[in-house]
């Protein structure tokens, strides 16, 4: 029988580019070198369970077992595991260490350790200062006479060996004769201070060491618990030169199995976990020491014999299950069990009864929620400027500028045929970089990078339309068009009518997101397709040229097929391979651009304007309010510009719900009514100049979010780098629409960009938008066996047909709108998109409210009614169930596009 110390997840203390923790108070200055990359983060600390529930962080505790090899021959220490958070074993024949695993162990040697540690020796708070007197202070037992207690010290005293890999080298062996270690030699080796295990180690971390093993001239077993009061570097003891806080010695005589061997990696797996950790650091005497290993053995998983293979490793979890309950447990202790329920209601359904966020919350008053975005994003202004220092920004800007030039490029080329010719490319990158650039420097969400989008277009092609059908003067009707959506958005704005973007639930997020999406995709690949009969593809055996870039298949097109590739080769540095996945999108187009050339592939190149003017002859920059239309068509404008107006609303609201949505952890939060101001301000502008209109993109913005995305540097060996947030700045958006607007004279330069791979842009972003939503999931779901179906949690509480039964209602929205924004019917479409959300709300009488939770979210009401009638029985959760810990599970991102 096995026991599967199945260990939690714990945040590493100064995560983030080695923030250096506050719990590292004792550790001795210059003990440590600050090692690569350490100093504290501009970006602040990240939060973990234990610090929201209050109880204090520890430092960082790396564990190592060193094993007395060699009876009765040549004795001697060797390092055989080494612990973080998961096990890693020395694999002595290959001279490596394993990869870290799940560490299992036998329940036998728990007990057996608990029967040593009650019978033994435990010193608390121990004022050693070094490693002989340590050896001095566990050596002092009535059992030893004399003569062994002096071998006793002096094989105590022998230098271990260690295996270091240095990067680049062959393993490194610590000295193969051993040596006692004097005061003079209590200084860390150089290959300690050359282990590149210190960079996956924040500072202040501290070492816990555990030595045990077989010694045949000892009568009976010897055990010993240390816990220093000041943690103390202990020489050569460790391969890493850390400060050591715990020890623990573990020797007897020879026995049969691997006795000693099984409870030197028991207490190693004890310290490894936070929890135990946790409550030995504050034991005050054998007791609490007892009981923290009893709360231990009572939430370990045993694995029965025979159904299992004993050899076989444990892969790390993608995602670690959180300690809440544990933790709550601990708050308990410390601050007493009158928080208990309160804090049950709060976090285990925190997603439930949320309040709204204060950007949400009305004041009652005219234009009070945009006073209220004002002041709130006033004190970050500066930091949003200076956040931007960092190479990430650098990357992020090259590749949305690239998207943004080909989006500009695109929606120019389609606007100047929806028009015939009253706008054009010229108009769309002017437009696209004074709208983007004023929207970052004033907008609430500066992440937000404004565009042209397909509803818009579709819009504008209707309105040119009535206007051709009726012999308007289509750029004056278009004019008062704009004056009145303007007017219709401010009113919104004083009204504060954005908090009614708590009613755009995921099901309406997914179906606006999908939408787009697909218009990317039909786009891109319309394009491609288009290009088949001017320059068609190659046939093997067919002498004539063709398009490099070829139809997408499971390998992508040319712009993508080299992406993330290097980020899993082992033989690159970590900072190497950071660069290229940076970079991945930069290069590869690069690539494609330096293959087209060298090839001399007559693949069609992206077309920039090279004069400044307007691309309609006869016009200049400045619309005439009436020209040869009427006087009533200013009025008659506000019947289009209402429709306009649900659309910019829905449009821009939707995107800004999914870029401020909770999963990405932003620190400076929304601002919805300001970005809704600034919105109707340029619609203004565009309008008055003849430019395109701009509302948020929502596949762009996305892309620029995930192109600055903050992960943690300092991991636990095995566990996955954890999402800490996004660079929020407002550099990025602003230098990529400089750049868009200095686009018009790189002309030389730009000419050079085949169309094909600027195509692969569109259809990446557009594939993985569309892929990373849970309603692709559930589509999928559509078409698969039940047998072969993921452990989709939502899948534990609905049944299948209800999962399907929603998913096909929302297949149905989507074809609708599809159908629509296809039609002349179009001029609907923006009531349609509205037509979502009452939708959903109809699906409250289809739907129970918990099928709904899983499926998608409560609305406001439903969260409201919660707290207030209690938690129902079909509601709750058994304390102990396995969903019950998966509701404490961070969320992660619903919509997300992996860029770097």
């Amino acid at each position: 029988m096995k026991v599967c110390a199945s260990l939690p997840k714990m945040k590493l203390p100064g995560q983030e580019e080695f923030e250096v923790s506050s719990a590292c108070e004792n550790v001795p200055t210059g003990e440590l070198d600050s090692g690569p990359g350490s100093g504290p983060s501009p970006d602040g600390p990240s939060d973990t369970d234990r610090g929201e529930l209050g109880v204090p962080k520890d430092p960082l505790l790396f564990i190592q077992l060193n094993e007395l090899l060699g009876w009765p021959q040549a004795l001697e220490w060797r390092e055989t595991g080494r612990w973080v958070l998961f096990e890693e074993k020395l694999e002595v024949g290959a001279g490596r260490w394993s990869v870290p695993h799940v560490p299992t162990l036998a329940l036998p040697s728990l007990q057996k350790l608990r029967s040593l540690l009650a019978e033994g020796l435990v010193l608390l708070d121990c004022p050693a200062q070094s490693f002989l007197e340590l050896v001095e202070q566990v050596t002092r037992v009535e059992s030893l006479s004399p003569e062994l207690r002096g071998q006793l010290q002096a094989l105590l005293l022998q230098r271990p060996q260690h295996l270091i890999q240095p990067t680049g080298t062959r393993p490194c062996q610590g000295s193969a004769h051993p040596r006692e270690a004097s005061h003079s030699e209590e200084a860390p080796l150089k290959e300690q201070r050359q282990n590149p295990l210190r960079r996956k180690l924040p500072p202040g971390a501290e070492a816990g060491i555990v030595l045990a093993g077989e010694l045949g001239f000892l009568a009976q077993p010897l055990g010993a618990f240390v816990r220093l009061r000041d943690p103390v570097v202990l020489g050569p003891l460790t391969e890493v030169p850390l400060p050591s806080r715990f020890f623990c010695l573990l020797l007897g005589p020879s026995t049969l199995g691997k006795g000693y061997h099984e409870m030197g990696r028991a207490v190693a797996i004890l310290l490894s976990d936070p929890q135990f950790q946790w409550s030995v650091r504050r034991a005050s005497n054998l007791q609490d020491l007892l009981a923290a290993l009893d709360a231990f053995l009572e939430e370990v998983t045993v694995l029965p014999p025979g159904r299992w293979d004993p050899t076989a490793r444990i892969a790390p979890p993608k995602c670690l299950p959180s300690q809440h309950k544990r933790l709550l447990s601990q708050r308990r202790e410390v601050q007493g069990s009158s928080a208990r329920h309160g804090a049950l209601a709060e976090d285990r359904y925190g997603h439930w009864p949320q309040a709204p966020s204060p950007e949400l919350q009305q004041t009652g008053r005219l234009f009070g929620g945009l006073v209220q975005d004002v002041r709130r994003k006033a004190s970050w202004y500066p930091s949003d400027f200076l956040d931007a220092l960092h190479p990430q920004c650098f990357s992020a800007v090259l590749y949305i500028y690239l998207a943004t030039v080909t989006n500009a490029i695109t929606f120019g080329g389609l606007l100047g045929e929806a028009t015939n010719g009253a706008q054009g490319v010229l108009e769309s990158f002017l437009g696209t970089a004074v709208a983007g650039a004023a929207f970052c420097l004033m907008a609430g969400q500066p992440l937000t990078i404004l565009s042209s989008t397909g509803p818009v277009l579709v819009f504008e092609r209707l309105l040119f339309s009535f206007s051709r059908d009726y012999s308007l003067d289509y750029l004056p009707f278009r004019l008062w068009v704009g004056i009145w959506v303007a007017t219709f958005c401010l009113a919104l704005v004083a009204t504060e009518a954005s908090v009614l973007v708590r009613y755009f639930t995921r099901f309406t997020e997914e179906g606006f997101c999908a939408l787009i999406s697909l218009i990317f995709i039909y786009d891109a690949v319309g394009k491609m397709l288009s290009l088949t009969s001017a320059y068609p593809i190659q046939s093997p055996g067919y002498p004539a040229y063709g398009c490099f870039c070829q139809y997408p298949d499971l390998g992508g097109n040319e712009s993508q097929w080299t992406r993330t590739e290097p980020k899993d080769r082992d033989d690159i540095s970590s900072m190497v391979r950071k660069v290229l996945g940076d970079f991945s999108s930069v290069l590869a187009m690069l690539l494609g651009c330096g293959l087209d050339s060298f090839l001399g592939l007559a693949t069609p190149k992206l077309t920039v304007p090279s004069e400044f003017k307007p691309t309609l002859p006869g016009r200049g920059w400045l619309v005439s309010p009436f020209g040869a239309n009427p006087w009533w068509l200013s009025v008659a404008a506000a019947l289009p510009a209402l429709l306009l107006s649900i659309l910019i609303f829905m449009d821009q609201q939707i995107t800004a719900v999914i870029l401020n949505r909770a999963e990405y952890k932003l620190r400076k939060g929304a601002g919805f009514h300001l970005d809704l101001f600034c919105v109707a301000m340029l619609m203004l502008l565009t309008s008055v100049l003849g430019l395109p209109w701009y509302v948020s993109a929502t596949v762009i913005s996305l892309a620029h979010m995930d192109s600055l995305r903050r992960e943690s540097r300092a991991c636990a060996l095995g566990e996955p780098r954890s999402f800490l947030g996004i660079r929020e700045q407002r550099l990025t958006g602003l230098v990529v629409f400089i750049l868009t607007g200095t686009s018009i004279f790189l002309a030389p330069v730009l000419k050079f960009i085949p169309m094909p791979v600027l195509y692969g842009i569109f259809l990446y972003m557009g594939v993985a938008a569309m892929s990373s939503i849970q309603f692709t999931k559930r589509v999928q779901l559509l078409l698969m066996p039940a047998k072969h179906q993921p452990d989709l949690l939502l899948l534990r509480h609905v049944p299948l047909s209800r999962v399907h039964l929603f998913t096909a209602i929302q297949l149905a929205c989507l074809g609708l709108l599809w159908i629509i924004k296809s039609t002349p019917a179009a001029i609907i479409f923006p009531l349609m998109l509205l037509g979502l959300v009452g939708v959903r709300k109809a699906l409250e009488r289809v739907f129970s409210p918990q099928e709904l939770l899983w499926l998608d979210e409560l609305m406001p009401e439903k969260e409201r009614s919660i707290p207030e009638k209690g938690l129902e029985p079909e509601y709750s959760l058994s304390g102990d169930s396995e969903d019950s810990e998966l509701m404490y599970q961070p969320r992660a991102p619903e919509i997300n596009i992996s860029v770097n």
